[in-house]
């Protein structure tokens, strides 16, 4: 994994950048790496699959961030996600309250992420909580070499694919798989499924 420095953080799903000021961090974090890089807009944008309209109106604080659209710019500049909503700071106690935060969902709507960790400071360990509705087959390319998941079926019934393979897991089952290979979430049962999700990184 390539540099982690640490930009500040934003509620990616707002459009609006004064109701929720996290979405101008991860236009200034985007930006920040993307020059770091020595990567103009357009090869940001063909390195990612996005449009420039998207990535500049993103940059610009204007338009949505969804999770799929963040996972393509981390990948494409090769920083852990977190990298793009991390605001600088120092350790000590955090207390994050549920109606504080707001999770990050797919273009769809149907698969959500919300980080269970501040947005400051760097990190090797991230912990989320997944929300899948019905249904719902969320998959994820390969993350960077050495990128490992550990996961926690808190509710419901999911099938998670791994490289070497297809898992069935019930509520209070865990799994770790190494997340350098595509994978996939997927809601096999009747109701909204709840995942724990602990990822771990090698810089």
């Amino acid at each position: 994994m390539s540099t982690t420095s640490t930009p500040r953080s934003t509620d990616p799903r707002s459009t609006d950048g004064d109701a929720n000021p996290l979405t101008g961090v991860i236009a200034e974090n985007i930006r920040s790496f993307r020059l770091r890089q020595g990567l103009s807009v357009d090869a940001l944008a063909k390195l990612s699959g996005n449009s420039r309209a998207e990535l500049t109106a993103v940059e610009a604080g204007r338009g949505p961030s969804s999770i799929d659209f963040l996972w393509t710019i981390a990948r494409a500049l090769d920083v852990p996600f977190s990298s793009l909503l991390s605001s600088g700071g120092s350790g000590g106690t955090t207390v994050i309250r549920r109606a504080d935060s707001r999770p990050l969902a797919s273009r769809n709507g149907r698969f959500s992420s919300r980080a269970l960790f501040p947005f400051h400071g760097e990190r090797q360990v991230e912990f989320y909580e997944l929300r899948l509705a019905p249904g719902t087959d969320e998959r994820a390319d390969a993350h960077t070499i050495g990128t490992v998941e550990n996961i926690l079926v808190g509710r419901g019934v999911v099938e998670i694919e791994t490289g070497d393979g297809t898992h069935r897991l019930e509520e209070g089952d865990t799994i770790q798989f190494d997340a350098d290979a595509p994978h996939a979430y997927r809601n096999v049962g009747d109701g909204e499924a709840l995942l724990y999700l602990v990822m771990t990184y090698v810089f």
